[in-house]
């Protein structure tokens, strides 16, 4: 990664990524609260070009490049293992109900859902946390570790509206808290992807790959999916306690991988 500039660093200078983020939460909030949920991840879209002006940064600050074959590896192994052991699990413990699933149906969504949410992510949810406002803190001068932190942290303040507003998709209130802290625990997952490959490309591939997986097979909202688990506070990759696990497990794995990997490129 690219050495932030010299210079000194003030509160003040962070006025503009604060702003940011406020901005897409308020913007996103009030599509949710309105009925425009399914459409209201598009809000970050003229916000990420906005702010990417007036910040004045190159494309690759943001994250528009090519990473590697073998980051792309990575970004599609992480939700097959990840969401892989809760579906063994699930099965060992019975959870599953095959009775209604049309599997033809299903792996024909996952591919349109992996693809859509690929292409719509570079530039709305990955563009703007793990884009631009990922650049625009390293130009303030802000450490990686503190970037990957920050970013997953604004990631989880702008699905609050999703898990407590949005009929489509809110969780039970019970798992709202799971889902906000998975939320940041998935996010720095991808976090850490971005600052591997220096692309959000390969972080939106993971994100793509991630939402095709859960949402056909898992369910979205209160619906069931294709697996037939009902038991999502257990048995849920993004709502429930297992995925939690399991996530936070692997995230610390692809932190230390990537604290690896930045110490053997100093060396």
């Amino acid at each position: 990664m690219e050495q932030p500039p010299s210079g000194s660093r003030t509160k003040k200078s962070l006025i503009l990524p604060i702003v940011g983020v406020v901005v897409a939460i308020a913007a996103t909030t009030t599509m949710d609260a309105t009925g425009l949920f399914m459409f209201s991840a598009f809000a970050l879209l003229p916000l990420m070009f906005l702010f990417w002006y007036l910040d004045h940064l190159r494309s690759a600050s943001i994250g528009f490049k090519w990473g590697r074959w073998r980051d792309y590896f990575l970004a599609i192994l992480y939700p097959i293992v990840a969401i892989g052991f809760v579906a063994f699990i699930a099965a060992m413990a019975g959870a599953m109900n095959f009775s209604t699933t049309n599997w033809t149906k299903a792996l024909l969504n996952l591919v349109l859902l992996s693809i859509s949410t690929f292409l719509v992510a570079i530039i709305t949810e990955e563009g703007f946390f793990r884009g631009w406002l990922w650049g625009s803190l390293h130009k303030r001068g802000i450490n990686p570790e503190r970037i990957v932190i920050w970013t997953s942290i604004a990631f989880t303040l702008w699905h609050i509206s999703a898990a407590t507003i949005a009929p489509d998709f809110k969780p039970p209130l019970v798992q709202v808290p799971i889902f906000l802290v998975n939320a940041a625990v998935i996010g720095a997952a991808w976090g850490l992807m971005r600052a591997i490959s220096g692309s959000i490309l390969v972080s939106s591939a993971s994100h793509g790959l991630w939402n095709g997986i859960v949402y056909v097979f898992f369910g979205f909202g209160t619906k069931a999916g294709a697996l037939g688990i009902t038991n999502t506070l257990v048995f849920g990759p993004e709502v429930g306690i297992l995925g939690l696990i399991i996530n936070a497990l692997l995230a610390i794995a692809l932190w230390r991988f990537w604290k690896r990997v930045r110490n053997e490129r100093i060396i």
